[in-house]
């Protein structure tokens, strides 16, 4: 059995092969043009980093259905599932422009969050609104946004094929706008149940990592029941992803998070934590005693995080990430017995094991 730290080791080195090859073909798709000002923002984020494990999510799925060895092949030109087959047209995509595209939908999602949220950083740097304008910044997500769809496109996929990965890209961008709204809705109610919560996280985080791993299965031609799984793969492990975020914005020290710990507790930010302790008689708006992120102290984080400990609740998230990433890559049996799938298994327990 692989331990945390060696699978954390080769989740990471993966993810670092993919992201050069990502970082390079993001300028290549996404050009600095007229209005500079524009493109510039838009290419803000992208150009200021982040792990890209959702395009590395999309690129190992596509290396596990065509049988090939990790990074082996030109990601430009991708074998298709039917490109063996007489006259099967086109024998190869581009798989690296579906990779490209679920990223800028992610930016555009982060530049969004970070104006509704007004929040000053993002991935080390001044949030885009703040670094341009709100004006500028709305216009860069929007940019983002339209840029996506235009990038799958150039995929080169068969047109019925291009059509349904259009498809869900618009429908994943749909359930991320309903997830958000959830997500601001909730810091309004107190009444929120488990089942409530996990639908907003599938909507708001989930939806991307299951596009992710579903689009070059539809691109490459695979069946139906083989896209089906794979987004499901994607569903459990992003509400997975998310549970495990809840849990270490409590359990990790502020000065490895980045951030003050326990924010999203002080922020009364809806949890699958606070939630389930709501259910077990706890007034989780009494577990500290300030509504502002730095005036909070370590102590009062303390005692917050013990009072939810004794009540079950973080090892109740704990668990249902496990649960979820458990179910996850028992959805992967679709997929060819090989090294990319193996890569995605450990991709899945990475999500729930990582530290800061």
């Amino acid at each position: 059995m692989t331990s945390p730290k060696a699978r954390e080791e080769a989740v990471l080195e993966a993810v670092r092969k993919r992201r050069e090859r990502i970082n390079e073909a993001i300028p290549e798709e996404l050009p600095v043009g007229r209005p500079e000002r524009l493109y510039e923002a838009s290419r803000y984020l992208l150009d200021a980093g982040g792990k890209r494990l959702r395009p590395t999510v999309l690129l190992t799925t596509a290396e596990a259905l065509a049988d090939v060895p990790p990074l082996s092949g030109d990601y430009r030109e991708f074998p298709t599932l039917s490109g063996d087959e007489p006259g099967a047209t086109p024998a190869t995509i581009d798989v690296m422009n579906a990779a490209v595209s679920v990223e800028v939908i992610q930016s555009f999602t982060l530049i969004h969050d970070d104006i509704m949220d007004d929040d000053d950083l993002r991935r080390g740097v001044p949030a885009v609104h703040k670094a341009y304008d709100l004006e500028t910044a709305i216009l860069a997500g929007d940019t983002l946004y339209s840029k996506a769809f235009e990038i799958m496109l150039d995929a080169g996929a068969d047109p019925q094929r291009t059509v349904e990965a259009l498809d869900i890209l618009a429908t994943t961008c749909t359930k991320i706008c309903e997830g958000q709204s959830l997500d601001v809705t909730f810091e309004e109610r107190v009444d929120v149940s488990p089942e409530e919560y996990l639908e907003m996280v599938e909507q708001k985080t989930a939806v991307l990592y299951a596009a992710s791993a579903c689009l070059p299965a539809v691109l490459m031609g695979a069946d139906d029941e083989t896209v089906d799984a794979l987004y499901g793969y994607g569903l459990d492990v992003g509400r997975a992803f998310q549970i495990q975020d809840d849990v270490l914005d409590l359990t990790v020290p502020s000065e490895k998070l980045g951030k003050q710990r326990g924010s999203d507790l002080v922020e009364n930010k809806q949890t699958l934590i606070t939630v389930h302790a709501r259910e077990q008689g706890v007034d989780v708006g009494d577990l500290v005693d300030t509504t502002d992120v730095d005036a909070v102290t370590e102590a009062e984080i303390d005692d917050a995080v013990s009072r939810l400990e004794e009540v079950g609740s973080i090892e109740y998230a704990n668990e249902m990430a496990r649960d979820l990433v458990g179910r996850g890559k028992g959805r992967l049996e679709v997929l060819p017995d090989n090294e990319a799938r193996d890569l995605l298994f450990e991709i899945a327990d990475y999500l729930i094991e990582r530290g800061y």
